[in-house]
């Protein structure tokens, strides 16, 4: 990309010489989750630098765990308020003091509890188990066998199959690829939520075919979790490229020599979404009829 904006400059101007060892801890702790944000939405660092307007130079900076101060000055000042640090840069204005105690209340539980809690929240405030095992929802990486099998899938059951990328392109008049040339990531993802909602208001029972990241955005992941019953189709990374290749579709291999490591990547960083999925059904060295059963059983269980 071009040169830094002046925000970049300027801050860089500003480094100190040297960091305190829980300012550098910090530091890299966002790199991380930025790296481990963009492994989860399936982005390149070209792709954010481009939807963000910030340079690759930078994002590479940010992601080693060299970030500028600008983000340390307004952690001394979360602190000294006693807040969040999420709290002062979110976009809502206003939040609600239920909302606020019950996000702390939440922050004291353990992962265990966490979980608990969330299926009984689906339970006494989401749909019926009767209702969302009506609409069953696929998930999973590409090449995991979603169209194929959704497809058979819903001929079996006498119900409507809907490929939520198809529904995206349908809205948007345009192809998937054009969406991110023209919107971004951030317009993709306002198409991808209203599809499902649309998809969900007007059919009661249906197989839907998700796109494989749908797991990276929590409020639309959370929507199809609470209205529909998910299912993981799972493979090996191996087995997810080979598939994909023999569809004729080469560009996850095209100029990219860490296209396997890319995609482990990608894969190792949504494993934990796609894990809360109702079923997981393992579609690896497996033929069609053999996973379209398997995945029978699984409804049925």
């Amino acid at each position: 990309m071009g040169a830094p904006v002046a925000s970049e400059r300027l801050a860089r101007k500003a480094e100190p010489a040297a960091r305190a060892p829980q300012e550098t801890e910090f530091l890299q702790r966002l790199g991380e989750r930025v790296r481990e944000a963009r492994a989860r939405r399936g982005m390149t660092r070209k792709i954010l630098a481009r939807d963000s307007g910030v340079s690759e130079r930078y994002l590479a900076q940010l992601e080693s765990g060299q970030g500028n101060s600008s983000v340390l000055v307004l952690k001394q000042i979360s602190e000294a308020l006693n807040l969040p640090l999420a709290e002062l840069v979110r976009d809502e204005n206003g939040q609600s003091v239920e909302l606020l105690l019950t996000q702390q209340f939440l922050k004291r539980l353990p992962p265990a509890k966490l979980a608990e809690l969330r299926a009984q929240l689906l339970r006494d405030f989401g749909a019926t188990a009767s209702d969302r095992r009506k609409r069953i929802a696929l998930i999973g990486l590409r090449g995991a066998g979603k169209s194929t099998l959704g497809a058979a899938l819903a001929r079996e059951l006498g119900i409507a199959f809907i490929e939520l990328d198809r529904e995206i392109e349908a809205d948007a008049g345009t192809s998937l690829n054009e969406v991110f040339l023209l919107h971004g990531q951030a317009g993709y993802r306002r198409y991808e939520r209203r599809a499902l909602e649309r998809i969900i208001e007007r059919n009661d029972a249906c197989v839907i075919a998700t796109g494989g990241s749908i797991v990276s955005e929590p409020g639309t992941y959370d929507l199809l979790l609470s209205t529909c019953f998910t299912v993981w189709l799972k493979a090996a990374p191996e087995e997810h490229m080979s598939r994909v290749a023999a569809q004729g579709d080469y560009r996850p291999m095209a100029g990219n020599g860490e296209a396997m490591e890319d995609l482990r990547r990608i894969l190792a960083g949504r494993e934990a979404l796609y894990g809360q999925a109702d079923r997981t059904v393992d579609t690896a060295d497996r033929t069609i009829e053999a996973s379209l059963e398997t995945l029978h059983r699984a409804l049925e269980s």
